[in-house]
Formats: structure tokens, C-alpha cells, sequence
């Protein structure tokens, strides 16, 4: 087991784990515990009441972080050429067609999202191998296979981000930086919280949101209660 740093250990000794803390609170800590030299990114983690193995448990959706998410993704437009000047107009990093379908064949996935139109996700299905397994697949349900290309661009550059509840029924998701005002990561948090909320499965009974944590990159986690997360 590694050592523990004292930077570390004085984390550690922030956090009170008896204790289920408010989202304000969470997000002031959460703060005070980043002690890396760079600027940490701050996760969240909810363990819903699902069983993902189930079609009708499945929750997964997207979400626009009010304050961002601190980091400029990297956006790849596959488009066609009417469609090129309008995801340029919009900030896309890298926009075009065949040129990057064959970049992607030879293992290139060097971007965050890639957005697409309908008319060119039958090119995209023999490339899901490469795709699948880093999430960059596009999808309509997230909102990245459209005709308005302008749209999809502009909402990922501005803090959208998409979610998945994984395997063992937990949805994780960065919802900004250490460097934000408790206020602004209290504020995502709530927001995705909000979200999730509403897709709760009309199959599940009882609590559907078990835990939340709240945690930076190189920290302990710290428990939010609940009951109590739509608190300011």
C-alpha cells in the first residue's frame, strides 16, 4: 500500500465520514481537500436503486452543466460539405468526412465527441469496434447524431455533457474543476442531480438515489445525504 503524502493525510483528516453532508457543504470541502498541484477535476458519483442488466432500468441521458465543465472537449463534426462551414461557425475542432473516417479506421480517436448527421451514421457502423469502447460513438438519444450540427456543437462546447448509469449501477460524471466557486460546483451537481431525477424508471420502487459522492481527482470522497441534495 503506498505511503500516504501529508498533504494527504491532511485531506483525509477534513473529511468526517459519519457525517452526510449538504451539497454546499460538499462542494466547499471538496475544495479544501484538493491538495495537487494542478487543477484537479471534481467527480461526482450517484448509486441509483437500478439494475442496468434490465432494458426498463437503463438510465443514461444528457445534461448542460450551467457553469461548465472547466475543460474545452475536443469536438469532431463528420459531416457533409454543405454542413463543413456551419460546424466550423460553431467551433468545431476538426470537421470533414472521409478524411477523418480513414484517420478513425488507423486507430485515431484523439477528440472528446464526436458529432454526426443521420445520413452518415450507416459509414460509422463498421468503425464501432474503434468507437464503442472509448464512447464516442455517435447517438441520437444524446443528441449527437442531428441536423442541427450548429446546435449539437455549440452545447458541448458550452458544458453538455452525456451519462450512463455502468454495470454496477452507478452513474459517474466530472461536473467541473477544484479552481470553481463552491457555488458553481454545488450548482452542476444540482443540475445533474435534477436530471437524473426525472429519469428515474417507473419500475423502481423504494429509493431510486442510494448514495452520492462527491470527490477531486486525488481525494476522498465525501458523502452527501440524499434526502438533502436539492438544498442551496
Amino acid at each position: 500500500m503506498a505511503k500516504l503524502t501529508k498533504k494527504q493525510k491532511e485531506a483525509l483528516s477534513k473529511v468526517d465520514y459519519s457525517k452526510l453532508h449538504s451539497l454546499s457543504e460538499a462542494s466547499t470541502l471538496v475544495k479544501e481537500i484538493s491538495t495537487a498541484n494542478f487543477d484537479e477535476s471534481v467527480d461526482i458519483a450517484v448509486r441509483l436503486n437500478v439494475d442496468p442488466r434490465k432494458a426498463n432500468q437503463m438510465v443514461r441521458g444528457v445534461v448542460t452543466l450551467p457553469h461548465g465543465t472547466g475543460k474545452d472537449k475536443k469536438v469532431l463534426a463528420l459531416v457533409t460539405p454543405d454542413k463543413e462551414q456551419e460546424a466550423k461557425d460553431a467551433g468545431a475542432d476538426y470537421v470533414g468526412l472521409d478524411e477523418y473516417l480513414e484517420k478513425i479506421k488507423g486507430g485515431w480517436t484523439d477528440v472528446d465527441v464526436i458529432i454526426t448527421m443521420p445520413a452518415v451514421m450507416g459509414k460509422l457502423g463498421p468503425l464501432g469496434r474503434v468507437l464503442g469502447p472509448r464512447g464516442l460513438m455517435p447517438n441520437p438519444k444524446t443528441g449527437t447524431v442531428t441536423m442541427d450540427i450548429a446546435k449539437a456543437v455549440s452545447d458541448v462546447k458550452a458544458g453538455k455533457i452525456d451519462f450512463k448509469v455502468d454495470k454496477s449501477g452507478i452513474v459517474h460524471a466530472a461536473i467541473g474543476k477544484s479552481s470553481f466557486d463552491a457555488e458553481k460546483l454545488a450548482g452542476n451537481a444540482r443540475e445533474l442531480l435534477t436530471t437524473l431525477v426525472k429519469l428515474k424508471p417507473s419500475v423502481v420502487k423504494g429509493a431510486y438515489i442510494k448514495t452520492i459522492n462527491l470527490s477531486p481527482t486525488m481525494g476522498p470522497a465525501i458523502s452527501i445525504d440524499t434526502k438533502r441534495f436539492t438544498e442551496q
